[in-house]
């Protein structure tokens, strides 16, 4: 059943966390160091019997600046030979003088004098999209090789323009791999790598992926072991997307999305994550460590700074688990309770331990609610059917406080030029107000009662 988000009147009490040992630090540190006493002193030490060392409060450790070593130079292999080094060492020595001596030299920032003017850059730009063809939004493609040109005045770094290229292949590649799936629905699991398939949270996983399968979703996953390969195996391979990220451990591709055209392997972090939520309709949690928590804060900060449309996110536990609750315990004691986030911000997530009330809550947000996009300053909400004037009333006296001070209220409207690029969308009706920008708890509140009606 679906979890309320808790309050300090339903919150359990304070589980006493066991302390952890710290480290032996019975042999004195380098280079004058703070002392195993001074380390140990201040309120909260206590004593580890086992290692006879001072296990101090992790808030009660001074900071104290050590004094750190300068490097010593690399001996050359004469200089070896002289100390009577093994004669591996030395050969070993010869070896690495030779690979720097091969190293890339040097490169000279050589820009032409003076710089040619613009209009030619420009006109030259226009030239090459015109071997490749025509588009509608070449313009954008003209920035885009305007902005790599520029990076030859700048003097970029190598360091740099890799980034900056693997970047845009990375990402050229993943949109044509999600390109002809755009009118279906998809959503994104995350969770836990180490889950193991015997585990409750596994299973849930499954029968989760499988449900939203049933409800015409696909699903997207990291495409790794754990809860990625329950969502993918609960959706099948037909159904399933892998947006893998290169690691030297635990992240091969699970079997259910190995070797498919839909797996996408990234370099980078920020890549794979930007794909795991624009390609997005609903995003579903379940336990999981550093990756999960990343994740799921990420998306939130996304949602609530409106940097990302505003869908459905669910956090699902194993049956009678405490694993999210407590972290809702958390989120209200020490974010809400001490104003870092406001009370509306708890409407942007709902946690259940049942992946079928998880399935009805991604789906009933699109029951009359379709999608949303601004043009200029005012907020278009396209729906699958028409309000009355009555609900228009109802959602004005209700949530007038998202419209912007004295700029209107909200309306029904007819299509407007600026979305003749979404010609499919152009028949769905609309309501439209100029939105501040800032209550998207509220906005989705509003959206809840639209599908209500």
């Amino acid at each position: 059943m679906a979890k309320a988000p808790p309050t300090k009147s339903n919150r359990t009490p304070k589980k006493e966390l066991p302390k952890t040992p710290a480290p032996d630090r019975a042999t004195p540190p380098p280079h004058g160091g703070p002392t195993p006493g001074a380390m140990g002193a201040g309120p909260g030490a206590t004593t580890d019997e086992k290692h006879g060392s001072t296990v101090a409060d992790l808030h009660a450790l001074p900071l104290r600046p050590e004094t750190v070593a300068p490097t010593a130079p690399v001996p050359t292999p004469k200089e070896l030979i002289d100390a009577g080094a093994p004669e591996t060492a030395v050969a070993k020595a010869k070896a690495d003088s030779v690979v720097k001596a091969k190293r890339r030299p040097p490169q000279v920032f050589k820009p032409t004098m003076p710089a040619p003017p613009i209009q030619v850059l420009e006109e030259k730009v226009r030239e090459l999209i015109a071997m490749q063809g025509e588009h509608p939004d070449q313009d954008l493609i003209g920035d885009m090789m305007l902005t790599a040109l520029r990076m030859v005045r700048d003097g970029a770094t190598r360091g740099d323009l890799k980034i900056l290229a693997s970047t845009l292949r990375e990402l050229r590649y993943a949109f044509n791999i999600f390109r002809p799936f755009q009118d279906r629905r998809k959503i994104t699991v995350f969770g836990s790598a180490r889950t193991p398939k015997t585990s409750p949270e596994y299973i849930a996983a499954q029968q989760f992926s499988e449900e939203m399968v049933r409800r015409n979703f696909m699903v997207i996953t990291g495409a790794g072991p754990g809860i990625m390969e329950a969502a993918n195996g609960g959706a099948g391979r037909d159904y399933s997307f892998g947006v893998n990220i290169k690691l030297p451990f635990e992240q091969s591709a699970n079997p259910y999305i190995e070797g498919d055209k839909k797996l996408i392997h990234f370099r980078y972090f920020f890549t794979r994550k930007l794909c795991f939520v624009k390609e997005a309709s609903a995003i579903a949690l379940f336990p999981g460590g550093f990756g999960t928590h990343d994740e799921c804060f990420e998306t939130l900060t996304l949602v609530q700074t409106g940097k990302a449309a505003l869908i459905p996110i669910v956090f699902i536990d194993q049956k009678g688990g405490e694993y999210w609750r407590e972290w809702a315990d958390y989120v209200v004691e020490h974010l809400l309770g001490k104003g870092f986030i406001s009370e509306e911000d708890m409407h942007l997530f709902k946690i259940t331990d049942d992946p079928i009330w998880a399935a009805d809550e991604v789906t009933n947000f699109y029951k009359r609610y379709h999608s949303m996009r601004y043009v200029k300053d005012t907020l278009v909400i396209r729906m699958l059917s028409k309000l009355t004037p009555q609900h228009v009333d109802e959602l004005n006296v209700r949530f007038g406080t998202l419209v912007t001070n004295g700029k209107g209220r909200i309306s029904e409207v007819p299509p407007m030029p600026e979305e003749s690029s979404e010609p499919a969308l152009m028949a769905l009706p609309r309501i439209a107000f100029p939105f501040n920008r800032r209550n998207y708890g509220r906005l989705r509140l509003l959206i809840d009662q639209i599908n209500r009606f």
